[in-house]
């Protein structure tokens, strides 16, 4: 267990960069309209579920 984490430390250390604020910026832009359309796909499918539930429930009960 110390072997594995003395070698994270030197791949984290030696191997790993950091990416530029350009890059950073437009990767921030990207997550967050990915996550914009993935927070309406799941409102869209939520109120269809609702919709078919409430229908589903007026057949039924009357």
């Amino acid at each position: 267990m110390v072997t594995y984490i003395k070698e994270s430390y030197e791949e984290l250390k030696n191997h790993v960069t950091l990416p530029s604020r350009a890059e950073a910026s437009n990767l921030m832009v990207i997550v967050a309209v990915f996550s914009i359309l993935f927070a309406l796909a799941t409102w869209g499918v939520d109120s269809l579920f609702s919709k078919l539930i409430q229908y589903y429930f007026n057949a039924l009960i009357g």
